[in-house]
């Protein structure tokens, strides 16, 4: 898919902006303390550290824990607790939705050999302890503020292009992204509760994440680079429709990904970053998407979590690729793209904002 990057609102550079929890949102429970390489952040934009450093050796205990195993909960709250221990640790799940799925077992086949664990898919009795102690649900308050990223958000790619930007079109589609999850969810949440006509101040219980916070995300056409990060890479797997973060050989955060589709696949090859911008337009040509060939009949498809490529493409130097958001989170490692590399926005934010210009991704 072509891309033509303009820049929303002008920065001079990129800040990334930490903030404290919103108002309205309460965790039940701190974090859980982070596994080596991952930094789990309280709140504020999701970001990834610096520096992994190296995994502790497993005290004895741990090793005879890990012998033992558990099999996959089938219950929804526990099946929740397992993704949102996912999902901090930052190998992430995709939606948190209470259903188990081959991203949800991808992601801890993931995570435990990136820890130092046997890689079977399996529950140790450390790890069952771990997630167990999680609080599955918290709530959250909605505020007025919210209401400035929801409004008028067309289907058509002609209406959207008369537009200034895309929003939510709905309050309840907010909570669902801030919340790494869908409606019907929570719904289930809340079934005592008119979610279509939920208003600022209205409470309701929501997965116990990191929040996504949309607004600490500054625009930028194309961000300064951040040499600290200049050891990482990514490694996309097109078949586990899995993309992971490097860092010299350790995983340090993986995310399902949908890679591109069989007109139009995911080129293979090793390329690197060019351009990581934030809240990008979209230039939508239907001849493109179909055949990958540019043409003069386009529309010009402003920026917002409901723009196609969602709120952040990572740029890559063949013609037109990249990896980058979506406006359809549901979908995401189940159905096809037009040769990008499709996240969610909560998850494409914590890839752009841990990523820097000429980093190696290797498609495969």
């Amino acid at each position: 898919m072509v891309i033509r990057h303009f820049i929303w609102l002008f920065l001079a550079s990129f800040t990334v902006v930490h903030l404290p929890d919103s108002d309205g949102y309460q965790r039940s429970q701190p974090l859980p303390s982070s596994t080596p390489g991952i930094s789990a952040t309280p709140a504020g934009t999701p970001q990834l550290p610096i520096s992994s450093g190296p995994s502790p050796s497993p005290s004895p205990t741990a090793v005879s824990q890990a012998a033992a195993s558990y099999p996959i909960p089938t219950d929804r709250d526990s099946i929740v607790k397992l993704q949102i221990f996912l999902d901090l640790h930052t190998f992430s799940p995709g939606e948190i939705n209470g259903r188990w799925s081959d991203l949800c077992a991808n992601a801890l086949q993931k995570y435990q050999s990136a820890n130092d664990q046997s890689g079977t898919g399996q529950i140790s009795e450390r790890l069952q302890q771990e997630f167990a102690k999680l609080t599955p649900y918290t709530s959250y308050q909605a505020r007025a503020e919210d209401l400035q990223w929801v409004g008028k958000s067309p289907l058509n790619p002609a209406a959207q292009a008369l537009l200034k930007k895309l929003p939510y079109p709905s309050l309840i589609d907010f909570v669902a992204e801030r919340f790494h999850t869908n409606k019907d969810f929570l719904r289930s949440l809340n079934p005592r509760r008119n979610l279509g006509k939920l208003r600022p101040g209205d409470t309701l219980q929501v997965p116990n994440v990191t929040p996504f916070q949309i607004e600490s995300i500054k625009p930028a056409e194309d961000t300064a680079p951040k040499p600290q990060f200049g050891g990482r890479s990514i490694k996309i797997d097109t078949k586990r429709k899995s993309l992971d973060l490097i860092e010299g050989e350790k995983v340090i955060a993986s995310f399902p990904i949908t890679p591109g589709s069989k007109q139009l696949p995911a080129p293979v090859g090793t390329w690197k970053i060019v351009k990581i911008s934030f809240f990008p337009f979209f230039r939508w040509d239907r001849a493109m998407l179909l055949h990958g060939r540019r043409s003069g009949d386009y529309h010009n498809i402003p920026p917002g979590p409901r723009n196609e490529v969602g709120i952040a493409w990572v740029g890559l130097n063949k013609k037109g690729i990249g990896i980058h958001g979506t406006n359809n989170p549901d979908a995401i490692g189940r159905t096809a793209s037009h040769g990008c590399i499709r996240l969610t926005n909560w998850d494409v934010a914590r890839l752009a904002l841990a990523v820097t210009q000429e980093a190696k991704v290797e498609i495969f």
